[in-house]
């Protein structure tokens, strides 16, 4: 257990690390005018950078956050309140009792501190701008409790294919299995371990990602016996039974609960830092293609005129690395070492391209562009040799250079996120760890990760 818990603590403290270098590089553009000289841009991305503060915060404040969804009249608020013990959050027989989202602070076993959220209904009518108010909670949410409370309907398989899309570890709850006989749990259980994982080729669900309460079971006629032989029939509510789902969460909170914190903070600010890159590569877009235009040109113009071969691919891979710095100054985003090997073949193909362009003159012209300017003087016929080489050889730079451009806007809006203590980096690191018992571990199998 000590172990687990140490684990844990490193999860929780590489995600801190991991937020506030993303925070200090913002910091550092705006300090040096990259960002506020730019107001468009920096009123475009406040959002995310915000974002990015609260995320570290709620990090700090240590608070695990579990959100229940589902479709409208399944118990999400009964469920809630008898985790509670006590009828905090509003039920009712009407559709769309809760009107907004709801959280309550509880404090299971006096321990771990969790902040439990109450969501309107998925489906309700009219209720478009609620039920997108719910998805929003999912991004906030650690865990997701996805209640139901009968044969899963294509509107709820929807909704749970969707939240699986969300990367967040989920528990599928059904409730009012009181009104089931027993004959009829087995069969539930069975169906539910399938449907719930989402998929059919998926594993079924394991143990602590299933299970069955009555939040708020129906009431009962019992018969009474009076001490003077009379009889009489009372109606009497049975207490809730929700101890397994408490004891499940209890479970997955100290087996694994601050890796849950650290992983959903982490996904957090790799959207956020993958919106503000995005963002900023579709407000710069022009700005970037009159650069690598213009690159272009200076390459295919500087090959054309170059005589010697060597120069030219050792030139031609300095423009290329020159290219990609002035994209990168023009965004102000950091390089890191995410699909580094795919540009560099980029460049080398680009060299490879100009080293096979050299040969080829040399094998059908029978002499090369260095050669033809040399022998230029002997024979003019030569600078004609020349200058179609040149030519070719400045299309085929000209080409390498644009080609250059474009995976260096890759490079940099999908790298931003990965290189040392990127969020991504960190988050396949916390999946690469987990034991395979615990809830993370599907989070793992189902994102297609591999170790």
């Amino acid at each position: 257990m000590s172990s687990s818990r140490n684990l844990q603590e490193t999860h929780l403290n590489r995600a801190r690390a991991s937020l506030r270098q993303a925070l200090s590089w913002y910091g550092y553009l705006r300090k040096s005018g990259q960002l506020s000289s730019n107001p468009e841009l920096l009123g475009l991305v406040k959002p995310e950078l915000e974002a990015l503060n609260s995320t570290l915060n709620k990090l700090d404040s240590n608070i695990i956050r579990i959100a229940a969804f589902g479709l409208v009249s399944r118990g999400k608020s009964a469920v809630l309140n008898a985790l509670l013990g006590d009828k905090i959050l509003q039920t009712g027989p009407l559709n769309g009792v809760t009107q907004w989202p709801r959280s309550v602070r509880w404090q299971p076993g006096g321990k771990v501190l969790v902040e439990l959220i109450d969501t309107p209904g998925l489906d309700e009518i009219e209720g478009e701008s609620r039920a997108d108010m719910a998805r929003e909670v999912v991004h906030q949410a650690d865990l997701i409790l996805f209640v139901v409370s009968g044969d899963i309907t294509r509107t709820e398989y929807q909704a749970l294919l969707e939240l699986r899309r969300s990367q967040k570890p989920l528990i599928l709850v059904f409730n009012k299995i009181d009104l089931y006989p027993d004959t009829d749990q087995g069969a539930i259980y069975q169906n539910l371990q399938q449907l719930g994982a989402g998929n059919p080729q998926a594993k079924p669900l394991l143990p602590d990602e299933i299970v069955m309460v009555a939040a708020e079971p129906a009431a009962m006629e019992v018969r009474v016996e009076w001490p003077d032989g009379r009889v009489s029939y009372e109606w009497e509510t049975p207490l809730p039974q929700v101890e397994e789902l408490k004891e499940i969460i209890l479970n997955i909170l100290n087996r694994e609960g601050r890796s849950l914190l650290a992983l959903n903070a982490l996904i957090q600010a790799r959207d956020a830092e993958a919106a503000i890159a995005q963002k900023t590569i579709d407000l710069r877009e022009q700005e970037a293609e009159n650069i690598i235009w213009q690159f272009t040109k200076y390459k295919a113009l500087a090959v054309m005129l170059n005589p010697i071969a060597f120069l030219d691919i050792l030139g031609g891979t300095v423009a290329d690395l020159a290219l990609i710095r002035a994209l990168a100054r023009l965004y102000g985003l950091p390089m890191t070492s995410y699909e580094a090997g795919k540009i560099l073949k980029t460049i080398l193909f680009s060299s490879g391209g100009l080293l096979l362009g050299e040969l080829g003159s040399s094998f059908i012209l029978g002499l090369g562009k260095s050669t033809a300017a040399i022998t230029s003087g002997d024979n003019p016929s030569n600078i004609t040799a020349f200058a179609g080489s040149a030519i070719a050889q400045a299309g085929i730079a000209g080409y390498g250079a644009y080609s250059v451009g474009k995976a260096a806007q890759v490079y940099l809006e999908k790298g931003c996120t990965w290189g040392q203590l990127g969020a991504s980096s960190v988050i396949q690191e916390i999946l690469s760890q987990v034991d395979k018992n615990t809830i993370l571990y599907r989070l793992r199998q189902e994102l297609g990760i591999k170790y």
